[in-house]
């Protein structure tokens, strides 16, 4: 009987006290992947870029000091970028592809998402170059580094190129010339986060 009572008052005294917890209104916010780190200061040394295919991400050096990373999409499957070391042979800051690009329909609704420029189009269509901006050229028939959709970072994503975020491809952009070089490889995966 004691028990009884006992729980009726603290039932009772729990409806009137004002709860210390804090109920959240909605879904807890999405956790969002961090695609790159600067932190570049300057002083002595060249630039060098690495890009890991395995991994999907490029790191930058100055001398021997790693001055930043982000994740990449390289080459998907069939359209695979290939591994060797290259150097920066051109730089273009608004850049469009004469390969890739696509195409809408006269109400700016897109129809093919993965169109050439050979596409043939239905009356009222528009074939669009996809934009390259912070373009940097390493290879001849077309391979580079550029700003791009990241759709899942870690995955290939490309027609060969090497997409970068948008943040961080104007600060690569800043410190290259051409003569950097840049390294595409495979490897195990590596710290990125030697300042902490």
């Amino acid at each position: 009987m004691k028990q009884l009572i006992f729980f009726t008052l603290a039932a009772s005294l729990m409806a009137f006290l004002p709860s210390c917890v804090v109920k959240p209104t909605g879904p807890p916010p999405k956790a969002e992947h961090v695609l790159y780190e600067w932190h570049d200061q300057g002083g002595d040394g060249e630039v060098s870029v690495r890009i890991n295919l395995t991994s999907q991400k490029a790191i930058v050096k100055r001398g021997d000091r790693m001055i930043g990373w982000c994740y990449v999409a390289t080459g998907k499957e069939g359209r695979g970028t290939p591994a060797g070391n290259y150097f920066v042979m051109e730089k273009i800051v608004d850049k469009h592809s004469n390969k890739y690009g696509w195409v809408s329909d006269e109400l700016g609704n897109v129809t093919n998402p993965d169109a050439t420029p050979s596409v043939i189009l239905k009356p009222g269509e528009k074939y669009h170059p996809a934009p390259m901006p912070y373009w940097q050229r390493l290879t001849s028939y077309g391979i580079g580094l550029h700003v791009g959709l990241i759709p899942q970072p870690g995955e290939p994503a490309s027609h060969g190129c090497i997409r970068m975020p948008k943040d961080f491809s104007p600060l690569l952009y800043s410190v290259t010339k051409v003569g950097t070089p840049v390294k595409i490889m495979y490897g195990p995966q590596e710290s990125v986060i030697p300042w902490q």
